[in-house]
């Protein structure tokens, strides 16, 4: 099922708005914890999405709310758990880079102090164990190095992704649709 814009949404079917929260989790709806199955299903539809198109976001709810319960704004839920989900990419993100300094502090210590001890072996003694041990030395030091700069080079990729992809469903478009009571909802996925 298309929107206006001619573009397929990511839908959700529920029997009721309880059903998008975690059942365990005591604060109000617009503070409270999307379940994980719930979350899991919106962002593994808007990673096959188009990266440089908005998101849309409909919710079908069969049954309509009771009365006595107060009505949950789903959109602003919706919108405040994924904008927090990218705060705490940021988060992730800033923690990588204060450890990554750390790391490379203590790799390039290790380094130098590994290549200082070569050193050393090879101008005290000129055996092949001597040698050996020279080029162990050095093996060590390189790999010592290798986790910083695997952090700086390669690991903040997915959290600058993950980041960017919950920033998108942050600020998706967020409907809700109430069927009748009496009317079945249309099966879940696009049409």
């Amino acid at each position: 099922m298309s929107d206006a814009s001619g573009k397929t949404p990511i839908e959700l079917r529920l029997r009721d708005s309880a059903q998008l929260f975690n059942t365990l989790d005591p604060f109000p709806f617009r503070e409270g914890d999307i379940d994980a199955d719930a979350e899991r299903y919106i962002v593994e539809w808007a990673q096959e999405l188009p990266k440089d198109e908005p998101i849309a976001i409909v919710i079908h709810l069969q049954s309509p709310e009771r009365p006595d319960k107060p009505k949950p704004d789903l959109a602003a839920a919706v919108k405040n758990w994924f904008a927090a989900k990218a705060r705490a990419e940021n988060l992730a993100l800033r923690d990588l880079f204060r450890d990554g300094r750390l790391a490379f502090l203590i790799g390039f210590a290790g380094l130098g102090t590994c290549l200082f001890l070569s050193f050393l072996v090879t101008k005290r003694f000129d055996s092949p164990f001597a040698r050996i041990f020279q080029e162990s030395l050095i093996i060590i030091g390189w790999v010592v190095i290798w986790r910083p700069a695997e952090m700086f080079l390669y690991d903040w990729v997915p959290l600058i992704r993950r980041r960017r992809l919950f920033r998108r469903l942050a600020d998706a478009r967020v409907t809700v649709v109430r069927a009748p009571h009496d009317q079945p909802l249309p099966p879940a996925g696009p049409a």
